[in-house]
């Protein structure tokens, strides 16, 4: 919980957007401790330009994976004990191939192949060769195999992907449940496969007896996070953001972290999948959301349009700060872009300052329009690799010694005097949560608040990482201690009149 809230209390179904995002896929030891996941020995196996995904494990100490080259999607394998080499086991100029899993009783894989021509299947290679042959006329977007005759996957099926158990001998399939998630696993020391189900509001993680075609709920999903697998039959592992969180069945403990990093590059985790010993981890980050910011203004400054409007989601909303929307989607975006280049002969965008929190970016842009300088903030969202929301910050409000007054709340706030703070702030000061849902309002309520809390921690610190002071308005990273723990936030401050009017706080 950060400062301001401790105090308030698929893959879209065509495989074709599996390039949006670069990712990059990564290899730890893995050992457990009463019962509780370790990490060791990160490696970045891919290192890649471009999408690389959806790691399996041929055996204990090779892994295969889907990575980009020469504009297509291979299948790699890297092997730790050959001295951590990697070597390409597809090349299809007709397509690319995604997904990949070892057939039991093969010396062979399987990976769904997507051609050039739209056409979508799956497909069996011979490990050494690499020959291929066609293994079902299904649209499959997903697949866990049994044996070597029978699998269950998903099946595209309108807008929705449904599971299907798969004989391939008796040449048979039957759909078994709709609107599922694409991690399929079969649960360690069983006969049953997890999947995961979409048909209600709050995502659940099933079972399935592909024999009975017996479904069970096992546990919900953490929050609606659709990629998981098995540390053991009692144990499930699943990403969130910069955390790997576990869950053991059967108690009534919630979801707790394994480890969260602090990495830039480590964002988003998913498609987890661990070796058959159980001795290695591997899973999939997004690249830093800084890197598609820079990304953008790099493009910007090329005056490259159509690179520039690709960092962007289709819907993207672009907004003045905290809430006037401009205009929306990339259609907007780009006939706006292409008039303001051909009205203005140089522009250019250099970033003074940069805040990273988590999925937000904060820019402190100094800009260039034909010899005219100017300085605003952008305040950037990013998903899946692509810009969602732009948050535009002018210096238009009044001239104040803004950095002062919010220097000495902050002071006060270190002191714990909640006398010297609250006068800080205006008697109507307005507490939000970005963009804005409003907390707290009234700087009584703010005084009675913040009484109890400073009188309830007694190590409380905050220190700032980071400003940007733009106008009346001070923008502070912030990492405050609270009874032993550490919460990052971002506050943006407006002081008009010689106090804090408002504060808008992001929280990681």
């Amino acid at each position: 919980m950060k400062r301001a809230f401790y105090l308030i209390c698929f893959l879209a179904l065509s495989l074709q957007t599996w390039g949006q995002a670069e990712t990059e896929v990564y290899l730890f030891d893995l050992k457990v401790n009463n019962g509780k996941a370790i990490l060791s020995n990160p490696k970045n196996i891919s290192n890649n330009p471009g999408y690389d995904n959806q790691p399996s494990f041929w055996d204990d100490d090779t892994v295969l994976f889907a990575a980009t080259r020469n504009g297509q999607t291979d299948i790699l394998q890297f092997n730790v004990n050959k001295g951590s080499t990697s070597s390409w086991l597809t090349y299809t100029t007709a397509g690319s191939e995604y997904s990949p899993l070892r057939i039991p009783g093969k010396n062979a894989f399987s990976a769904i192949r997507l051609d050039v021509d739209g056409l979508q299947r799956l497909y069996e290679y011979n490990f050494k060769t690499g020959e291929s042959i066609p293994i079902s006329d299904l649209k499959i977007g997903y697949h866990v195999w049994l044996d070597e005759h029978t699998l269950v996957a998903t099946v595209l099926i309108e807008n929705r992907m449904d599971l299907v158990v798969i004989d391939l001998k008796e040449k048979t399939h039957n759909t078994v449940y709709q609107n599922v998630g694409r991690s399929l696993h079969q649960i360690p020391n069983s006969h049953l496969v997890s999947f995961i189900g979409k048909k209600n509001s709050a995502w659940e993680i099933l079972s399935l007896n592909p024999i009975t075609n017996e479904v069970k709920k096992i546990v919900d999903t953490y929050g609606q996070e659709e990629d998981i697998c098995w540390l053991n039959e009692n144990t499930i592992i699943t990403g969130a953001g910069k955390k790997l969180m576990s869950k053991k069945i059967g108690s009534d403990s919630e979801w707790e972290p394994i480890i969260v990093f602090d990495q830039e590059e480590i964002n988003n985790i998913s498609r987890i999948a661990i070796s058959p010993n159980h001795n290695r981890l591997a899973f999939v980050a997004e690249e830093s959301p800084s890197k598609v910011i820079q990304n953008q203004v790099n493009s910007f400054n090329k005056r490259d349009l159509e690179g520039f409007v690709a960092c962007f989601a289709d819907n993207v909303l672009v907004s003045k700060f905290p809430e006037e929307k401009m205009y929306q989607g990339t259609t907007a975006m780009r006939e706006n872009y292409e008039r303001f280049f051909a009205n203005v002969k140089t522009s250019s965008v250099e970033v003074a300052n940069r805040i990273i929190l988590g999925n937000t970016i904060i820019d402190e842009e100094i800009t260039k329009v034909d010899g005219r300088e100017g300085q605003q903030v952008a305040i950037y969202q990013v998903g899946s690799g692509k810009i969602s929301s732009m948050t535009f910050i002018f210096p238009d409000g009044p001239l104040t010694d803004a950095e002062t007054i919010v220097e000495e709340q902050l002071k006060a706030y270190n002191n714990r005097d909640v006398d010297a703070f609250a006068e800080t702030y205006a008697e109507d000061v307005e507490l939000y949560q970005f963009p804005h849902k409003l907390n707290l309002k009234g700087n009584s309520q703010l005084k009675q608040q913040y009484k109890g809390f400073f009188d309830n921690t007694p190590d409380l610190h905050c220190e700032i990482k980071n400003r940007i002071v733009l106008g009346n308005k001070v923008i502070d990273e912030e990492s405050v201690s609270v009874n032993g723990s550490i919460f990052r936030a971002v506050a943006i401050y407006e002081v008009e009149n010689g106090q804090i009017a408002k504060v808008t706080f992001i929280q990681n």
